[in-house]
């Protein structure tokens, strides 16, 4: 059974769609359902008026993250300034009285304070690091070695597998090919480059790179990462097992939803 947990933040929260602000509040109420990340639990009076409108409809139109786990009371549509974000709104019967707004990539934009955010509120429960290494690690993908470095920076971040992030000049990039998919993070920032592996066997988006990540874990700037879930990776000399991670299905990766990695 979806366990349902909610904490009040203390953050000056704002959503818009488009130039419209259709949310605002300085006394967030986080929710979160299950071991899923978080959304913001808010007040009616914090909505704009005319911002909601009754739908109908139950499945989701989302991805993964970011539609309820648990019995929805109401869908509602979100519109102003002529746009409209079907079914980007909804209350919980275990929740009354607090409207939940979609964090679904392109649908709102929203910002903590004024910072802005994407994919999902950021969890004060979650911790994000970088750590500065000298292990030497190798990316095999088939029978070929696309990267082998003695300098990678371990990033660490709660309930995902340690990422190793490898200086450009340390990859094979001719058995690589760019894409032009994007992703974002709350705790990373914007991951602006992503490459292929084209066989065999073929994986998209396989690896990624943050090009001006938050300072947070500024020391990935421009290094590039691999999904251990997709990859043979070596670490000084040992094949570490694969890891399963929301990562491991191909809907739940960058290049299907947006999600981040």
């Amino acid at each position: 059974m979806t366990e349902l947990r909610t904490e009040r933040i203390d953050k000056w929260v704002r959503g818009r769609l488009g130039d419209v602000l259709v949310v605002e509040t300085r006394d967030p109420v986080l929710v979160w359902q299950g071991g899923f990340p978080p959304v913001y639990g808010f007040a009616r009076e914090e909505v704009a008026e005319g911002v909601l409108r009754p739908a109908s409809g139950a499945a989701y139109p989302g991805g993964f993250f970011f539609g309820p786990q648990l019995p929805v009371a109401q869908w509602y549509d979100v519109v102003a300034g002529g746009e409209v974000v079907e079914r980007g709104a909804w209350t919980l019967s275990d929740l009354p009285g607090r409207v939940m707004l979609t964090w679904e990539p392109r649908r709102l934009a929203w910002t903590e304070e004024d910072e802005a955010v994407g994919l999902h509120p950021r969890d004060p429960h979650k911790r994000v690091e970088t750590l500065r290494s000298s292990r030497h690690v190798e990316v095999v993908i088939g029978d070929q070695v696309v990267a082998a470095s003695d300098s990678p920076v371990l990033l660490l971040e709660t309930d995902l597998p340690t990422r190793y992030y490898l200086p450009r000049k340390d990859l094979r990039l001719d058995l690589l090919t760019a894409t032009d998919n994007v992703s974002a993070c709350p705790y990373k920032g914007t991951a602006d480059g992503y490459w292929s592996f084209p066989g065999p066997p073929e994986i998209a988006n396989v690896a990624w790179s943050y090009s001006a990540p938050l300072p947070a874990v500024a020391p990935i700037a421009g290094r590039v990462a691999f999904y251990n879930e997709l990859v043979d990776l070596r670490v000084d000399g040992v094949l570490l097992e694969r890891p399963m991670s929301p990562f491991s299905k191909p809907e739940q990766r960058p290049g299907a939803d947006d999600s981040a990695a």
